[in-house]
């Protein structure tokens, strides 16, 4: 009960590709290969520009607060 036979695998293997067809499968495989790759090449750029950005801090002037007299009515 706890393992899968021959059998087992080959009729989820004719469900598969009752579901899909046979020209449906490797179309998926092709595009999820296309997504990794895409997924690597983003993963790239990312950290060739980490590298590039410089971020310069600048302390601003400190601003000058007015007090206003509160008006008593």
């Amino acid at each position: 009960m706890g393992s899968f036979s021959i059998w087992h695998w080959l009729i989820v293997l004719v469900v598969v590709l009752l579901l899909f067809g046979r020209g449906k499968i490797p179309e998926l495989m092709g595009d999820m290969a296309k997504g990794i790759k895409n997924f690597r090449k983003g993963m790239a750029d990312d950290d060739d520009s980490e590298d590039a950005k410089t971020v310069e801090h600048q302390p601003e002037e400190p601003v000058k607060e007015t007090k206003q007299k509160a008006s008593k009515t």
